[in-house]
This record gives structure tokens, sequence and C-alpha cells, in this order.
């Protein structure tokens, strides 16, 4: 009665183990294994997308870039600005 139940429980083992076995082979295929790696591969790009996106709106309303620019008064005073230019003389410098 012992060696019948070890026997039964024994091959019982030996086919759960053959159907794992078979199952990852299939798994293991070329064409599975480059969909599994095309789906990994999507989400990546949709999650680096979507933290791109975040972290341009934080950029935004660190920098105020989205707010509205109040119109100039008419009663206000206008400045015009002029640049300074300086050359310098390379044999002065020293370089």
């Amino acid at each position: 009665m012992r060696r019948l139940f070890w026997l039964s429980v024994g091959a019982g083992l030996g086919i759960y183990g053959m159907r794992r076995a078979s199952r990852l082979a299939r798994s293991l295929t070329p064409q599975n294994v480059a969909v599994r790696a095309g789906d990994r591969l999507r989400m990546f790009t949709h999650d680096v997308r979507l933290g791109m996106q975040d972290r341009e709106e934080q950029l935004r309303e660190a920098i105020e870039l989205d707010r509205v620019v109040p119109e100039p008064r008419e009663d206000s005073p206008r400045r015009v600005l002029r640049a300074r230019y300086a050359i310098i003389d390379d044999e002065k410098d020293g370089h």
C-alpha cells in the first residue's frame, strides 16, 4: 500500500512537472519573447512620456510660463534700453 501511494505521488509530480516545463518552453519561444519585450517597451515609453508631461507642468508652473501677460497701460512711461558692446582686442587681453 505504501509503495502504491508513493508511486502515485511520484507519477502525479512527474505529470505536473512535465506540464509546467512544456508551458515554460512555449512561453520562451522567440515570438512570445519578442511580443513581451515589445509590450514592456511600450509601457516604458508610456511611463516616460507621462513623467515628461508631469515635469513640464512643474517647470511651467515654476517659471509662470502660462501666466497671462498684463497689457501695458497707456499712462505709464516707456523706456528704451540700449545695449553696450565692448570690443576686446585679443592682443591686449592676453590670449
